[in-house]
């Protein structure tokens, strides 16, 4: 999407907190984007966070995901577009 990411991330439960990685991740994105020549602001205030408890949720979330660019009338099928795919699949 051009205007903002979905991430599904597992965390480790008493490590690093998601806010604190989120942090870190906007931070080195951001540093990134200026280098390239990308003018701040680069990201809104916080972000939204859902809890996938199960395999179902899982999929019902990653589904929601996939058709988001066809909603927007970016892609007219869902592998025309070249921004989404999975680098690990997470599992409950």
């Amino acid at each position: 999407m051009p205007d903002h990411i979905h991430l599904f991330v597992s965390m480790p439960e008493h490590e690093l907190t998601l806010q604190r990685w989120m942090q870190a991740l906007k931070s080195v994105l951001g540093k990134t984007l200026l280098k390239q020549g990308n003018p701040k602001p680069h990201w809104q205030t916080g972000f939204f966070d859902h809890v996938l408890g199960n395999a179902d949720s899982y999929g019902e979330k990653w589904q929601y995901v996939q058709l988001n660019p066809l909603r927007a009338k970016l892609s007219s099928t869902i592998e025309e577009w070249p921004h989404q795919g999975e680098i690990v699949r997470l599992s409950f």
